[in-house]
């Protein structure tokens, strides 16, 4: 899949612009501040209805406007779809073919991105909730149903927690009745990870192996607050986790158990990745992103669309040349850089465009050489 157009309105620094692509790569190129990244922000926007950079979603809106749009044409091998993303007072307006969806699961899925940006670089040694929100990201887009099942838990994670604030007495059926929902989502949560954590090894091991050549080998671990001994009996551990966890709870006021707590590890050799060099923790994540590629591509059979927020100038030349073996296979690939001087062996056929101020020109002529 490719995306050929974008229209946005009153989206970050930018009033009214529409912008056609290529379908192999578009570089975006300019200084600091000058609204590159809002580009790629729009694309993954309209991908997955949320920004990577923000919770808030008046920061997106055009400087004392209303409301936004973002809208595009996606090339599918079943054709033309066209996508719209309203933001409105009132909330967010979905369409897809110009029909709105009534659930977020309904639309998101309809485009799949893998954004790579600097902060990505934090996965491997900064907090949980980093590495959970890769896991929701990635496993949200290409299973609709794991977004449906994790609102549903989140629902009654928050119902208990209130519970748990608002009352000094408790009634301890009431709690057991929201425990027993709590572990029904919870429990296909935890499955729908474990199953994606173990499809994203296969194919990170292969990435990770062709990167260091041959000599590492990366493994992933999906680190449970509920310990169970098997699949079958984690309906069991986790509501007796929560029954042990009960004390605790109503002395702190929060659930301790649950998905919520949960976390991935990464190990190189069997070695924890935390301790591992700058070098290493590079090679894991790009390792990650191409695996995320092949693995959306294995599920869906449509190639996801890259995003690279500035990070060329993060990896080596022998992690560059990786990562630009990948963009030759057919995949849609969305640059940021404030200089084409570190971009090395780069295709002749490419759209380049120049941002200054929100301005956005595209070149008539590529003006440098390939190194």
């Amino acid at each position: 899949m490719w995306l050929k157009t974008l229209k946005i309105k009153n989206f970050r620094n930018y009033q009214a612009t529409e912008i056609d692509f290529h379908p192999s790569l578009n570089i975006f190129l300019g200084q600091n501040a000058q609204g590159k990244t809002n580009i790629l922000e729009a694309i993954y926007f309209l991908a997955l209805t949320r920004s990577h950079r923000t919770r808030t979603d008046k920061d997106l809106i055009h400087f004392q406007e209303k409301k936004l749009l973002v809208s595009g044409i996606v090339e599918r091998q079943a054709g033309k779809i066209p996508l719209d993303i309203e933001l409105t007072p009132k909330g967010r307006i979905t369409k897809i073919n110009h029909l709105k969806q009534a659930k977020l699961s309904d639309y998101i899925g309809a485009v799949n991105v893998v954004l790579f940006a600097p902060e990505d670089l934090q996965l491997i040694k900064g907090a949980p909730a980093l590495r959970r929100k890769f896991i929701d990201i990635e496993l949200g887009q290409i299973k609709p149903i794991y977004l449906a099942d994790l609102s549903s838990y989140n629902h009654v994670l928050k119902q208990r927690n209130a519970y748990l604030k608002a009352n000094d007495k408790i009634d301890e059926t009431f709690l057991s009745v929201l425990d027993e929902q709590l572990v029904d989502f919870g429990c296909r949560v935890m499955q729908h990870r474990l199953d994606f954590i173990k499809k994203l090894e296969e194919f990170a091991q292969e990435s990770h192996s062709d990167i260091s050549q041959k000599k590492e080998r990366l493994t992933i671990k999906y680190l449970s607050s509920v310990p169970f001994p098997s699949l079958d009996e984690l309906e069991n551990s986790f509501r007796n986790s929560l029954l042990t966890s009960r004390k605790r709870d109503l002395f702190k006021k929060n659930t301790g158990v649950g998905p919520h707590r949960d976390d991935i590890s990464f190990f190189i050799n069997e070695m924890d990745a935390s301790f591992g060099s700058q070098g290493q923790h590079r090679s894991v994540v790009l390792s990650l992103k191409l695996a995320e590629i092949k693995l959306i591509e294995s599920l869906t059979k449509e190639t996801p669309i890259l995003l690279l927020d500035d990070v060329m100038s993060e990896l080596d030349n022998m992690r560059q040349l990786k990562l630009l073996e990948t963009i030759s296979q057919n995949i849609q690939t969305f640059i940021t850089t404030t200089s084409l001087d570190h971009l090395q062996n780069l295709p002749d056929d490419i759209n380049i465009f120049q941002i200054s101020q929100g301005v956005i020109k595209k070149e008539e002529k590529l003006n440098f050489t390939n190194k």
